[in-house]
């Protein structure tokens, strides 16, 4: 496969299927370069939510392009992820104009515009036909008792893993034993609409308050919106167990091949949204031994902020799925959060909580206060890392982003830094989940990995 055109070379791909094996002409390409084109310091890019190879592609190239001049003693190396993900057509990724597919006029709700349809076929190969029947319920919004709870089985079906594993699929108890899925899709389907219309009543509510403008009017959402949610919801759901997958299967080895090959190169791993929990997952997939990986840096990471717990303050007895995987670093794990990601701060613990418990959050959402933070109201428990960082992991400081580019970032061990003053664009539904390509985080990602620096002993 020819390079694609980049602002920065050396440039790889790394490519995955959905049960973490990877695409073999690709990564021997790199195994067999990265040591003859002079790499000392590897950036690995892992995307987050994304429907075409080209837009993955294009995000590392707009976040890569300012490094060479952060960092221009440095000889760099650059390599994108490309791992089977979906974002739905209607969530603006600030940056970036839409495909041509997403560039056509979608529906509004509850409909499932055809780039959706088509990203969810390609995603779920083998359940077209059960696409097809989702879409048919969301356009025709037939009754909204027997045909919801069908809508909900339907959904259930799409989503169920395949080859995927199972064990990878939970980030701590509360989210639910491995193989058994989501709550949300075992409870009453018709409940849990409601809650997620409730919730994106509130969300564009917000929105509108924030912006002072009818770009966000509010408008009452109905248990077919929920419906709709729901599937996204749901979707992702199965894009973090894959990520996770990915990144224990995939991505991990494949670090450890690439450290007998070329054991100078020091690997910085960078991810977004469930990328970033792709790249933490390869932490517990690298082989014995490996210590080339001198970073790790999650820019809005979609995943628990419990992951690397060694103890969970609501279940003393219970870690998380990572736990102590940082110290497989030899160097610091960057938590970058933002306060204005409304993916995170209301849909991921509400879906968090609804995948353990499909008990309604009616009142929780209903309460929903100004800033639209659900956290609050649903409590700690069901927090995303890019919404408020790592948590309890003894030792993790909190740094303003001036202060992680001034210095601040240390050695090793977890460390948050509120992203909020770049990472604060975005509309509904998602708000500045995808707002990443900033100047600052690429700092924050040279910093973390200390690249650019004179080298430590042992570096």
């Amino acid at each position: 496969m020819a390079e694609p055109a980049m602002s920065v070379s050396p440039y790889w791909e790394l490519a995955f299927d959905a049960d973490g094996d990877a695409a073999g002409p690709e990564r021997d390409r790199l195994l067999a370069e990265v040591t003859r084109r002079g790499v000392r310091d590897l950036l690995v890019f892992a995307h987050g939510w994304n429907n075409e190879r080209s837009g993955a592609t294009r995000l590392y190239d707009r976040f890569f392009a300012p490094v060479p001049s952060l960092a221009p003693r440095a000889n760099l190396g650059y390599v994108g992820v490309i791992w089977p993900s979906m974002a739905f057509a209607d969530e603006p990724v600030p940056d970036f104009p839409a495909s041509a597919a997403a560039a056509v006029a979608a529906p509004a709700r509850p409909g499932l515009d055809e780039h959706s349809r088509a990203a969810l076929t390609a995603v779920f190969p083998g359940r077209g036909d059960t696409v097809e029947q989702i879409a048919r319920l969301l356009r025709l919004r037939p009754d909204e008792g027997p045909s919801l709870r069908e809508f909900g089985r339907l959904v259930g079906g799409l989503v169920e893993p395949s080859g995927e594993s199972p064990g990878c699929a939970a980030d701590t108890p509360a989210e639910g034993s491995p193989g058994t899925g989501p709550e949300m899709l075992r409870g009453d389907a018709v409940r849990v609409c409601e809650d997620f219309a409730r919730a994106l009543e509130r969300v564009e509510s917000a929105h509108a308050r924030a912006a002072d403008t009818r770009e966000f009017a509010f408008t009452p959402k109905g248990l077919w919106d929920g419906a709709h949610e729901l599937l996204r919801q749901a979707t992702y759901y199965a894009m973090k167990r894959r990520a996770g997958t990915v990144g224990e299967r995939g991505l991990g080895p494949v670090i450890g091949r690439l450290a007998h090959a070329a054991p100078n190169v020091r690997v910085h791993l960078v991810g977004h949204s469930f990328g970033g929990r792709l790249v933490s997952f390869a932490l517990r997939g690298l082989p014995e031994g490996v210590r080339t990986v001198k970073s790790v840096t999650l820019l809005q990471g979609a995943f628990s902020h419990y992951a690397f717990a060694t103890r969970l303050p609501h279940d003393p007895r219970s870690c998380g799925a990572l736990s102590g995987r940082q110290t497989r670093i030899d160097g610091p794990l960057v938590c970058c959060w933002s306060r204005f990601d409304s993916a995170l701060g209301t849909f991921y613990p509400l879906a968090s909580r609804m995948a353990g418990d499909a008990r309604s959050v009616a009142g929780c959402v209903t309460g929903l206060a100004e800033g639209f933070d659900i956290g609050r109201f649903l409590g700690p428990k069901w927090g995303a890392m890019g919404h408020d960082g790592v948590q309890a992991v003894d030792g993790t400081p909190h740094v303003a982003l001036a202060d992680a580019l001034r210095g601040a970032l240390p050695a090793s061990g977890c460390v948050n830094v509120d992203a909020s003053a770049v990472v604060r664009r975005g509309g509904p539904p998602t708000g500045a989940h995808s707002d990443i390509v900033h100047r600052e985080l690429a700092q924050v990602v040279l910093a973390a990995g200390r690249v650019g620096r004179p080298a430590a002993v042992g570096d």
